[in-house]
């Protein structure tokens, strides 16, 4: 019997590990001879240029401004992408979707303008939360590359990983998963069993 193919988000704080997982996953379906496509927000695309002109501090926007750039980047993300894997029988990795805009750009009183803004988006089969202090993701950050980017203060990412945490039931499928002080090896072998299991 063939499995559908399956919609799995990865999501956290700037620095805990997201690209890490999302390819250690792919490797895994690609071991299998699974199709499989890893993919990440923002998009490559024009507009996803324009939202990493803003997390560079080279162009300044209010929040409002910046979440609709991250919706519209989502909406051909999922046009131009993402729905087209899925009908082929891929199996889709993405690194960020619906819960990064939540929990990154929640201003007080918008979180349910947020929420309807994204309300129509396909809902992911699986979401990982990799649940990291922001000094843990800050310290990761400065090693792996030069340069912070707008989010990137141990403060604002203690914040966004508080956001996360009560967006847990926001999908059906949503696992927090402990990602500082484990090897990446033993946390995909958690995630794994996860999706095995359902």
């Amino acid at each position: 019997m063939s499995m559908k193919s399956l919609f799995i988000v990865f999501e956290g704080p700037d620095g805990s590990g997201l690209s890490t997982q999302s390819k250690l996953l792919m490797e895994w379906y690609r071991s299998k001879n699974d199709k499989v496509l890893l993919t990440k927000e923002p998009t490559n695309s024009m507009i996803g240029g324009i939202i990493r002109s803003v997390l560079k501090k080279e162009w300044e926007v209010d929040m409002k401004t910046f979440a609709l750039l991250f919706s519209a980047d989502r909406a051909y993300h999922l046009s131009s992408e993402i729905e087209p894997a899925l009908k082929d029988g891929y199996n889709v990795i993405c690194d960020r979707y619906i819960l990064s805009t939540l929990a990154f750009n929640v201003e007080k009183g918008t979180l349910e303008w947020l929420k309807q803004l994204n309300s129509k988006f396909r809902k992911p089969d699986f979401v990982f939360i990799l649940d990291v202090p922001g000094e843990v993701c800050v310290k990761r950050i400065k090693r792996s590359r030069f340069g912070m980017e707008f989010f990137e203060e141990a403060e604002k990412l203690d914040n966004i990983r508080r956001n996360y945490k009560k967006l847990k039931n926001y999908f059906p499928n949503t696992h927090i998963i402990k990602g500082d002080n484990r090897p990446p090896s033993e946390i995909n072998k958690e995630i794994l069993e996860i999706i095995k299991e359902k």
